[in-house]
């Protein structure tokens, strides 16, 4: 459980200052603030280290030092501040498949919530990089459910859920997952293996992630991608390592110690 002061930083990191209650308002201001601040981004692993998953670890990267992180990090974080403002949360584990076959083998390695609010059964994400959905979902299969940014869609296939977005015009598949209990222990597993095992994109390359008032903000190694709602995306490639840096600072609010840097920088493609 986040303390009062713990609590009362991440508020502020995220920009929130209304009522502390568990409604559907400030769910959903919840989840497109925290979205908006707090950047995704895999230096930890890049690195050479695993995340912390601990609570307090969580607070001291995330809130106060204002960094970023990935799936495990950021929705641990959530979970946490949801019960502060009285919600419950289920923790779920997906299969991620964006850029893949549709029925590829892939891990079970991403981290999402599952909750009730006002008399709907819900499911919240913080934490899927570039694509992370802006506002809670209705755990309902077949709606086309509005965000703040790109409409969504839950699909239901027996025991297995699968979360489309609506991208460019295509229904894009995003991961899968079901309802089963997840224990601590999983989601320890699934971040080692994320961060060690040597061919996890969250090891060979940068990934950067954030959410714009009105588009996305994503950087894959060196190339910088913006989207804007209703506009054409546009990228460019970040030549040397002080301007890579700098975008870091000013475009993600990203500062990472200099042994940090140092080590990651072998593992980002020039």
């Amino acid at each position: 459980m986040l303390s009062q002061s713990d609590l009362a930083a991440y508020l502020a990191r995220i920009g929130y200052d209304g009522p502390v209650a568990p409604t559907r308002a400030a769910l959903a201001a919840l989840q497109l603030l925290h979205v908006q601040a707090i950047p995704f981004e895999n230096f930890d692993s890049l690195s050479g280290s695993s995340p912390k998953l601990d609570l307090a670890a969580l607070v001291e990267k995330l809130v106060r030092s204002r960094r970023g992180g990935y799936c495990f990090e950021q929705n641990h974080l959530f979970k946490a501040a949801l019960e502060a403002f009285g919600f419950t949360s289920v923790p779920l584990i997906g299969r991620v498949l964006l850029n893949g076959p549709e029925d590829a083998q892939t891990p079970r390695s991403h981290m999402l919530l599952r909750l009730s609010c006002e008399g709907e059964d819900l499911v919240c994400d913080v934490g899927f990089g570039g694509q992370v959905v802006t506002g809670p979902l209705r755990l309902a299969p077949g709606l086309e459910q509005e965000t703040p940014h790109e409409p969504y869609k839950l699909e239901q296939a027996g025991e297995f859920w699968s979360l489309r977005a609506l991208v460019a015009g295509e229904w894009r598949l995003l991961y899968r997952f079901t309802l089963d209990p997840v224990w601590p222990i999983d989601y320890q597993v699934a971040n080692h293996y994320v961060s060690t095992y040597p061919d996890s994109g969250f090891v060979t390359g940068l990934r950067v992630a954030r959410i714009l008032p009105r588009g996305r903000l994503a950087l894959l190694n060196r190339r910088l991608t913006e989207h804007r709602l209703s506009e054409p995306s546009t990228a460019r490639e970040i030549e040397g390592d002080a301007a890579l840096r700098k975008l870091l600072a000013e475009r993600f609010g990203i500062e990472v110690s200099d042994a940090v840097w140092r080590a990651s920088l072998s593992r980002i493609p020039a």
